[in-house]
């Protein structure tokens, strides 16, 4: 069912997003603390996405676990940024493991992440995908439903939505074709961040000028709000907002 978190504040290294935390993205690969009914594990790829400074942001995707990387960690230890998107996969079966299909998903400033399942993949999104280009539908990152998810987001943000409106529309699509699936979305220009939560899990954590959105606490800071089900979270320059998703 995979775990991600979304970071914007001041500059810190990947590390103490990935790896120092006593819950951290790191540990609940193999030991999350709220999946949900989602797995156990979460061993089935891993991606981070970050921002350099004002060019668009730099990934670093893998298919096996995060915990066997052998170079993340270094590269974590001295690579700062102040936008950060990171994610754990945890395979839907019959769905393939590949790089391609490990979040975070980009295009230009924006990263995306999926937490969930589609439900009656892929018969229950045909409608959907039909509605897309179809150059967008043959060059689909990987055959899976995140990726689709990020193409029918991405389509709405060319179109000219903002990143509220193409994360909400979508996710009520979706669910209002495919009931009982899990969308919980992340997306990010390195700015602010847009989230989702429908049928999954959210929290969130600010501390002075710092936000860090995350499928579950990394830590027990007194800070942390989980986000009530059925909502949509923007954090950015002006603060932290919801909004009601239905």
């Amino acid at each position: 069912m995979c775990r991600h978190l979304a970071y914007l504040g001041p500059p810190v290294t990947l590390r103490a997003l990935l790896y120092d935390p006593p819950y951290s993205l790191v540990r609940q690969s193999w030991t999350p603390r709220d999946m949900r009914g989602g797995g156990t594990v979460n061993a089935d790829g891993f991606g981070v996405g970050w921002y350099p400074g004002t060019g668009n942001p730099v990934r670093y995707r893998r298919s096996g676990p995060i915990w066997s990387d052998p170079t993340l960690p270094e590269l974590a230890g001295v690579t700062f940024s102040g936008a950060v998107l990171a994610a754990v996969r945890s395979a839907t079966v019959g769905m393939p493991v590949q790089e391609s299909a490990a979040a975070p998903f980009a295009e230009g400033r924006w990263l995306f992440s999926h937490n969930g399942v589609v439900r009656g993949w892929p018969d229950s999104i045909v409608a959907l995908a039909g509605g897309l280009p179809v150059r967008d539908l043959v060059t689909l990152d990987a055959p899976t439903d995140s990726a689709l998810l990020w193409a029918l987001v991405r389509h709405r943000l060319r179109a000219g939505a903002s990143a509220a409106e193409a994360v909400t529309a979508t996710v009520r699509e979706v669910a209002a074709v495919a009931p009982g699936s899990r969308l919980n979305l992340l997306l990010t220009d390195g700015v602010s961040v847009v989230a989702s939560v429908w049928d999954h899990a959210l929290s969130v954590r600010v501390t002075g000028d710092a936000v860090l959105l995350a499928s579950e606490p990394v830590d027990d800071a007194p800070e942390w709000q989980e986000v009530p089900d059925r909502r949509w979270v923007r954090a950015g320059p002006d603060g932290v907002h919801l909004g009601e998703l239905g």
